[in-house]
């Protein structure tokens, strides 16, 4: 029997993806396990409304398509957000640590693709494949993922690319939780580390605490002027780089021009309100991601991945033996061997097979049981969010060429 097709229109899309959101909300803070392992909740309700989908495709016959159009300018409104937000100040005052771990960071993205790559020609898959299943959905995270699976599934013909960067990025959130704190567990114990008890926890506080203003129409207004004056310039940018016979994503173009335009306009004239670090930003950047994940995931079509489950199992299975041994063997020793080498092992199983919320929340969980380890709280989050997702644009961009 045929399959019946339903189209779903942007605007009906857009409003599903803002339900979608609220049901993993609801389900996150009723569910233990999902808190404990920190899935995010557009991943939840995502998830489960593509497994609505895949029920209706099996049972009922019908097939439903989201229009996902305003969903790729939501990826950009994000990833201009991230380059608003940095600051060089910031990477240069982090000294010395701080460098070590954007090195150990920057080599290990070309590692977990070369893990990848070397995986699924050994499996008789595609190389993009491996791509997708290294630092596409793992470093990169779900938006990097989703961003990059349309290029991949035009230039390299894997039609369900999207479902297999979604998937991979997911199954790395849960290892990612499920690793950082063993890992950090077992250095302590080995090496007899411990924590100082002369200082608080540092546990993000003062990245919470940064910003307290209200939010109003006028910061909304001003955030919203700021991103639309980068994204307007990355798109002429990112016509004049294609031309060039170099193809960057156009969220890339966006994030370098919102990175200069927010390291440059402050100095300039101390009078522009530049919404640098506001919670306008951070209100507008969580939406953004939030909501983009959520339509990303309501729409995978899981049946087009069923012949692929156990390939993208034993890639990332590779890909998390892979992390223990870097870490083992490179970060940790050249972080310092210390209780705040430890810690930050832990962060980086977070953030090398997930993302920085799941860093964060590894050494979170470690510095409650073993006492504070500040440094590596400032360190982590400053290179995640800063350096990554622009140096993994062109490390992908490699490696698929290859």
């Amino acid at each position: 029997m045929d399959k019946h097709l339903i189209e779903i229109e942007t605007f009906i899309t857009y409003t599903l993806g803002i339900l979608v959101f609220f049901i993993g909300m609801q389900l996150t803070q009723r569910i233990k396990f999902l808190r404990e392992y920190n899935i995010p909740e557009p991943v939840t309700g995502g998830i489960i409304a593509s497994l609505v989908s895949l029920v209706l495709y099996l049972l009922v016959d019908v097939e439903l398509n989201y229009n996902l159009e305003f969903r790729d300018i939501l990826l950009v409104y994000f990833f201009t957000t991230i380059g608003i937000n940095a600051r060089f100040s910031d990477l240069i005052n982090g000294g010395r640590p701080l460098l070590i771990l954007l090195t150990l960071t920057l080599g290990y993205i070309v590692i977990q693709n070369i893990v990848g790559v070397s995986g699924a020609m050994a499996l008789g898959q595609p190389k993009a494949m491996g791509v997708l299943t290294g630092s596409a959905s793992l470093i990169g995270g779900h938006g990097t993922a989703i961003a990059w699976s349309s290029d991949i599934a035009k230039e390299h013909g894997i039609s369900n690319a999207l479902e297999i960067g979604v998937a991979s990025a997911t199954m790395g959130l849960v290892m990612a939780s499920l690793l950082g704190g063993p890992i950090s567990k077992w250095l302590i114990q080995t090496f007899k580390l411990k924590g100082s008890s002369a200082q608080s926890l540092s546990v993000g506080v003062s990245y919470e605490n940064e910003n307290i203003e209200r939010i109003t129409h006028v910061s909304l207004m001003q955030a919203t002027f700021a991103i639309h004056i980068a994204i307007i310039v990355g798109f002429y940018l990112n016509d004049w780089v294609n031309a060039l016979g170099v193809k960057l994503p156009l969220f890339v173009s966006c994030l370098l021009v919102a990175i200069f335009l927010s390291n440059t306009i402050p100095l300039i004239s101390k009078k522009i309100a530049w919404p640098a670090r506001t919670r306008a930003i951070a209100v507008i950047s969580d939406f953004s991601l939030g909501l983009f994940i959520a339509m990303s995931l309501m729409g995978m079509q899981l049946w087009t991945i069923a012949d692929l489950a156990s390939s993208l199992l034993i890639l990332l299975a590779a890909q998390a033996v892979s992390a223990i041994i870097f870490i083992r063997f490179l970060l940790f020793p050249l972080m310092g061997r210390d209780y705040q080498a430890s810690v930050l092992s832990a962060g980086f199983a977070g953030f090398s097979l997930g993302a920085t919320p799941t860093a964060i929340a590894n050494m979170t969980a470690v510095t409650k049981t073993h006492g504070p380890a500040p440094t590596a709280f400032i360190i982590l989050p400053l290179v995640g969010a800063f350096f990554v997702d622009l140096a993994n644009a062109f490390i992908i961009r490699y490696f698929l060429n290859l």
